[in-house]
């Protein structure tokens, strides 16, 4: 080894110098190991920060996701309440809890559903309209159609209801519609064939007038005939009554002379038959008149149809009314059909309603 190098073999100077040049060293080293501490303790803190962002971030995002949860549970919630009672209201509230909803797919199934809901909402209103629409013109064929294909289109589940009791309102009023159109029929055909009857009594009527005139010509002229006779045989006749001619000692007796009168058969009239019988004796005469008797006018009178127009509940007549014509039923059998009390015992009694004549 260097005796150089050993420090014992140093001088002051030396040894001043190494002493320095080692202070120096150490603290150089003592620094170099003071840095690095502080550097890890830096990192460790850094860590930790980091850590602690991190762990920071999952509890937000776990947070968020349970308030999606929620968010998404409120919306199905508040859109099964707009589907079974589908007012303005209830459709607004919907819609302003899936504002709420961050999930871009679940959104739109959402709004998909509220688009669904307005369309329902959509077709029943035009379905009760069209059925009303009609309710009030229910002779009417097109309107029938009409709301047979707006009825049609309520498809939805959440419309089944609804649609049972339109298309019962529908069955109800085509039925009343069809009973009066027979009812009209049938009149018709009997008013017909009473005209057809009258005009065939009026045209006998009037042959048999001509047949009795002609009748009564000829007894005129056997009238005629007779007085002729009488004049001839030396009795007078006047006026239809008789004159005795008296011979002496002896006792006639005039000829009875009767004289028909004419007999006329009218529409709806008995003819007027007249006879009368005179008879004189001589001596102390006796004079006897029969006057015949006339037949009045007689006529017998026509039956009044009346219509007996009803509505039932569960098969009991519970509302009748007694009409005079056809029209007169129907119009108070459509005003009990559409009466509120009517359409609310429709949803769970059975109504019925018809026609008779009495």
């Amino acid at each position: 080894m260097n005796k150089n190098l050993n420090p014992l073999n140093w001088t002051k100077k030396q040894q001043i110098i190494g002493g320095a040049v080692a202070i120096v060293l150490i603290g150089g080293v003592t620094t170099g190991i003071v840095n690095h501490a502080n550097h890890q303790a830096k990192e460790r803190k850094i860590e930790a920060l980091k850590n602690k962002k991190i762990k920071l971030c999952k509890a937000r995002a776990e947070k968020a996701r349970k308030l999606e949860k929620i968010n998404e549970a409120d919306s199905k919630k508040l859109l099964d309440i707009a589907e079974k009672t589908p007012t303005d209201k209830n459709i607004k509230l919907a819609e302003d809890s899936i504002l709420k909803v961050k999930n871009a797919e679940v959104k739109k199934a959402f709004d998909n559903q509220v688009v669904g809901i307005k369309n329902r909402v959509k077709l029943e209103t035009e379905a009760k309209t069209a059925v009303s629409n009609y309710q009030k013109d229910a002779m009417n064929q097109d309107k029938y159609k009409i709301a047979q294909q707006a009825v049609n289109k309520l498809t939805s589940s959440y419309s089944k209801g609804l649609k049972d009791t339109l298309n019962k309102q529908l069955a109800t009023s085509k039925k009343q519609a069809d009973d009066a159109t027979k009812a009209q029929q049938a009149k018709s055909a009997s008013d017909s064939k009473t005209k057809v009857t009258n005009t065939n009594k009026e045209q006998s009527d009037s042959t048999g007038n001509t047949t009795n005139n002609s009748n009564n010509a000829n007894t005129g002229t056997n009238s005629q005939s007779t007085v002729n006779n009488d004049v001839a045989s030396g009795s007078n006749s006047y006026g239809g009554g008789s004159q005795n001619n008296y011979s002496q000692g002896g006792s006639n007796t005039s000829q009875n002379n009767t004289n028909s009168g004419s007999s006329n058969q009218g529409q709806g009239n008995s003819g007027q038959n007249n006879s009368n019988s005179n008879t004189n004796t001589g001596g102390n005469g006796s004079n006897s008149n029969n006057n015949g008797s006339n037949g009045g006018n007689s006529s017998q009178p026509s039956h009044v149809t009346k219509y007996l127009a009803w509505v039932s509940v569960d098969g009991v007549r519970t509302y009748t009314q007694l009409c005079n014509s056809v029209a007169e039923a129907n119009s108070w059998t459509y005003g009990i059909l559409h009466s509120q009390e009517i359409i609310n015992l429709s949803f769970d009694h059975t109504i019925g309603n018809g026609l008779d004549n009495v």
